[in-house]
């Protein structure tokens, strides 16, 4: 493929495996210079960091202050920032009764909150960039529902919401705005995954394919296409 991003710069949030790695590795095959974030896998972030001679940068993408400095690292490294990629979430399956308010917060800060926060701390660097690009990692049970799961299908389909709202916000400056939402993907996990129907091509997808979306996105080929959700998902929601 071409080097369709060169002399752009990047930054994925929870990148230091899994999609988000893989989102990192496309984008910086592209041609971009790529930071990646994490919140506490500093020996994960490095090692993805080091195979694109990336920048990695700690952040907890729920605190605003963190996030400053998090945008600050990579403005000071590169001098700009074309293409913000929110991926960072915590992917909770457990009894709705044990959710409590502090749980609820702490799951939506990271997914919701995370995103915003990174966006708005984003803005003055995307809109000087003329071409700037922010992609949110969405979910699929945010659009089939789930058990177990209240607050990250509140906080994922708020991304929906978030993703439209800032389309229509930044569309003066040349700032796209799309979400990528990923179905059944062969991926490593920590904890439970949904109960997710399989998809009616009968696999899970790989992280390269939701990686392709999002590199899509962010480049030439999509400059009229805001606003909208992707899924990449086999059919899954359909």
């Amino acid at each position: 493929m071409s080097k369709e991003l060169a002399g752009r710069v990047a930054l994925v949030t929870g990148a230091g495996r899994n999609i988000g790695r893989a989102i990192a590795l496309a984008l910086a095959d592209a041609g971009a210079k790529v930071a990646v974030n994490a919140r506490q896998s500093e020996a994960e972030i490095k090692a993805v960091a080091a195979e694109i001679d990336g920048l990695a940068v700690l952040a907890d993408v729920s605190d605003e202050a963190s996030v400053g400095r998090m945008i600050a690292a990579v403005l000071a490294r590169y001098g700009r920032l074309d293409i913000l990629v929110n991926n960072a979430a915590v992917r909770a399956v457990e009894p709705i009764e044990s959710i409590d308010a502090r749980r609820w917060r702490e799951i939506t800060g990271t997914i919701l909150d995370g995103a915003w926060n990174c966006s708005r701390a984003s803005l003055e660097a995307l809109k000087k960039s003329g071409s700037g690009a922010i992609v949110n990692i969405g979910g699929l049970s945010a659009h089939t529902g789930a058990a177990g799961r209240p607050h990250v299908i509140a906080a994922k389909e708020g991304l929906v919401g978030l993703t439209r709202a800032l389309a229509h916000d930044l569309a003066p400056h040349n700032v796209t705005v799309n979400c990528v939402v990923p179905g059944r993907i062969e991926t490593v996990r920590t904890s439970p995954s949904a109960n997710h129907r399989e998809s009616p091509l009968g696999r899970r997808g790989k992280p390269e394919e939701v990686a392709a979306a999002v590199r899509f996105l962010a480049g030439p080929g999509a400059r009229y296409v805001t606003g909208q959700t992707l899924h990449v998902s086999g059919g899954a929601a359909a």
